[in-house]
Order: structure tokens, then sequence, then C-alpha cells
């Protein structure tokens, strides 16, 4: 039996990210500012549950991300605060233009891609979004969150109605384990440790969060300690908190379901490549696009598994 910040695997509730999202507007929705555009997929992206609560400031705008974007960042502009909802592959790619201008005009526009990376699974490449964290967090000023659990989405999505300037929200289709508490604190910008350690650091994001808790928990059993960290903000990463860790540890592992170039690992490289280089690995899509297929299977032939991890951290070990 696995224990996960003092309850048993057995007992741990799983929920999809997008399901936090959908608890998150509907408490939102009490601002009246707070007003939501769908592409279509209110459904799959939970942005539903808004429209069933407030009808009158629910929008579905069709299949026309490009429209829905700038609509958003037309009614930012007249002091409401939207919530651009579709899938992630969609409400960047597809949106990608609209996004850049709203993020030029510094416009307060919260798109929200939901279904993103491999855990998409069966609806292969064309739906998998493993770019989108890249194509935002390069934009100037554009927020860039993903949650680790669906608790932390729904507080993310309450911590963006204050949030001031564009943000972009990524959220998974499949059931994560919850590894929060009610009672956390969501900042953003600030990751979060989760497991203490001192052999080496683990910053995972998103759906990866759970499996590097699992490769730490693995490598106890081996006499390595090493620490976990949830960064739910990649931009504007926490760079204090990744020093400390490199300084504390010297080796450093990232793990994320997005490509290795311009995700999270791109993100933590720069930070320490500018501040304090150690021996760092990333793990996560190397390079590749997706295919149709069980999330699970997926992410064991892409390597994104707590096996790799602890490969990662081991080999990081003896090159030290």
């Amino acid at each position: 039996m696995v224990f996960v910040r003092g309850f048993a695997k057995m007992d741990i509730i799983k929920e999809a990210t997008r399901d936090g999202f959908g608890k998150g507007i509907v408490k939102a929705g009490e601002n009246k500012d707070v007003v939501v555009l769908d592409a279509d997929l209110a459904e799959s992206t939970r942005s539903i549950k808004f429209k069933e609560k407030f009808p009158e400031r629910f929008f579905d705008m069709g299949i026309a991300e490009m429209d829905m974007v700038g609509t958003a960042a037309g009614l930012a502009a007249s002091g409401k605060i939207p919530f651009a909802c579709s899938f992630a592959v969609f409400s960047t790619g597809r949106a990608y233009g609209a996004m850049r201008l709203a993020a030029i005009s510094e416009l307060n526009v919260k798109i929200v891609g939901s279904h993103a990376g491999l855990s998409t699974g069966e609806d292969g490449a064309t739906h998998q979004a493993i770019d989108d964290i890249s194509l935002a967090r390069t934009l100037p000023g554009m927020t860039v969150i993903q949650p680790g659990d669906s608790l932390e989405a729904e507080k993310a999505t309450l911590a963006l109605v204050n949030h001031k300037g564009p943000a972009y929200l990524r959220l998974i289709r499949g059931k994560v384990p919850i590894l929060t508490k009610k009672e956390d604190r969501f900042e953003i910008g600030k990751g979060v440790i989760i497991k203490k350690g001192k052999d080496a650091a683990i910053f995972a994001t998103g759906a990866l969060v759970h499996i590097g808790l699992e490769a730490a928990e693995e490598l106890n059993k081996q006499n390595i300690d090493a620490a976990v960290v949830n960064i739910h903000t990649i931009k504007p990463i926490d760079e204090e908190l990744i020093i400390k860790m490199a300084k504390e540890t010297k080796i450093i592992v990232t793990a994320e379901d997005h490509n290795i170039i311009g995700g999270l690992g791109s993100a933590i490289a720069e930070v320490l490549a500018e501040n304090y280089p150690v021996k760092m690995k990333r793990i996560g899509v190397n390079d590749h696009f997706g295919e149709s297929g069980k999330p699970e299977e997926l992410y064991q032939k892409y390597g994104l598994t707590k096996e790799a991890i602890i490969k990662a951290v081991k080999d990081l070990r003896r090159e030290k």
C-alpha cells in the first residue's frame, strides 16, 4: 500500500482537472463580470456547468476558436472577465492570432485549454496538444497555469478571476489522484513542495505530479531521498524555489505531458542556466507527435512514467 500525504492510495479520489474547472467557474460566476465562451465543446470542457446556472452570461461561439478569443478580447476591453474555452489544441493553435493580439493589448482574457497532452488518448495526434504551453509562454505578459489535480484546478479558476492580464489555463480529460487539500493555499507563480528530499528534486506539472510522487516513493525504498515539487504555474515560474532546490540537491528532473521543447523542462532549464547550473534531465514527449491509444499505453511508449523518472535520477547521480 502506498501512502500519499497521509492517505492510502486506495482511499484517494481521482478526478479530471477539467471537472475542477467546472466547479470553479460556477463559483466564479457569482462575480457578475465573469462571462464564459465556448467553441461548441461545453460538455467536454465542463463550461456547461456555468451555462446551466448563468445562461445569460454564456456564449456558444460554434466551431470558431479565433472568433471566440477575439470576442473574449472585446468583452475584456468592455470590463468583463471572459473565460474562453475549447480543447487545448484549438484554443491555442487555431486561436493563436487572437490570443497574441489579446496579449499585445494586455487584455484580461482567460483562455482555457482542456484535453491537453497525450492523456487525451484515443483522439490521436490531431487532438493531443503537446505544444500549447510553448505557444502560450512565449507571449509577453501571458500567465500559464497547469493544475496538478481537480482541487487545484478549482482554486486556479477562482484565482484567475482576480488576476489581471491574459492567462492560459491548461486542463486534462483523464482522471488523476487528488493530492492537495481544500485548505492548501494556491498562489499564482509559486511552486509547492509536496515531498521533501535532499538527494534530487523532481519538478512536475499536471498529470505528471502524481507520477513524480510515485517515483520518489520508489526511490526512497532504494535509499534515494528525492523531493517532489508541483509547478502549477509555468509562467511566471518560481525561480526562487527552483534555485533553492538546485542548490540543495544538485540534481533536477522535470516531468510533463508536453513536448520537452518549450514546456516545463525548458522553463526550468532557462532558470538554472542563468542562475545555478546543475545536472538535469527532462522527462516528457521527446519531440514527437502522439498517436491514438489508451493514455496509460501512450505514457509507457513515450516514457512519461515513474520508471523513466527513477532512471533519470539514478543516471544523474552516477554522473554527479
